[in-house]
């Protein structure tokens, strides 16, 4: 697999981005979560400790991985040991849904994002008590990653399950779905490759579908929940609060 885009830096970005206008002016970059803070419980602490040797892709040089990585010839099944179908899931959380789904998909390789170490470690303790080793977890920003890491056409499915809505109008530019990251997300999908999203926030909700309908490599819309998407402790927050769930799914063409 061979890297698009331009050549990564020496240490990939989990913080906001900096970029430089073509006027030499510095401008942060707008990214579709924040940082959220907080410790380890010491049981999270000894997963991360038993399992981030080998689930976790380090988000700076420095060992082998990602050394390895920061090469233009970069192969993400390397991180696996093996060539798999590729799933891609952006904001994984405490692994609920990760677990769940990558325990039934064996056979697939299952790359998650999540920026919050704390739930990175609670989803090795999932991953280690239905015995899945078919995840990797990355710390670093998703649309960043698979814009200069991942090779068109290589994704079977990605899964987009409750992002932030970032509700005030005012933040609506931090929303991830947008039409630059459906383009770009659009390439990275194989032929009839299939993205699938969620959300609790009906006006999202019409926001993701208006997004993804204009999307010309993609074809789909609202469907019926996906049976096989467990229901999480998040989703289940908000269905006590009345939000109505909302699934999409899209294929390229």
């Amino acid at each position: 697999m061979t890297q698009q885009g331009a050549d990564p830096p020496a240490v990939w970005r989990a913080r906001p981005h900096v970029r430089v206008t073509d006027e030499g002016r510095t401008v942060r970059e707008v990214l579709s979560y924040t940082r959220r803070s907080g410790s380890m419980s010491a049981q999270q602490a000894q997963a991360w400790a038993r399992r981030s040797g080998e689930w976790w892709i380090p988000d700076s040089v420095g060992d082998s991985v990602a050394d390895s990585a920061s090469t233009a010839g970069f192969d993400v099944h390397e991180c696996f040991g093996g060539q798999a179908p590729l799933v891609v899931e952006i904001g994984s959380g405490i692994g609920e849904a990760t677990t769940a789904l990558a325990a039934a998909r064996p056979s697939y390789n299952v790359l998650a994002f999540e920026v919050w170490r704390p739930g990175i470690a609670q989803t090795f303790q999932r991953l280690e008590a239905v015995g899945a080793d078919n995840v990797r977890m990355v710390s670093v920003d998703a649309a960043w990653w698979m814009e200069h890491l991942l090779a068109s056409a290589s994704v079977r499915e990605l899964w987009t399950f409750f992002p932030d809505p970032w509700p005030k109008r005012r933040h609506h530019r931090r929303r991830l779905v947008n039409p630059e990251f459906a383009r770009m997300a659009a390439g990275r999908l194989e032929p009839e490759g299939r993205w699938r999203l969620a959300t609790d926030w009906p006006e999202y909700a019409e926001h993701m579908a208006a997004v993804l309908d204009a999307e010309p490599l993609l074809h789909g819309g609202v469907v019926e929940r996906w049976a096989d998407r467990p229901v999480t402790r998040y989703e289940r927050r908000g269905i006590r609060a009345g939000h109505p769930v909302t699934d999409l799914s899209y294929t390229r063409r």
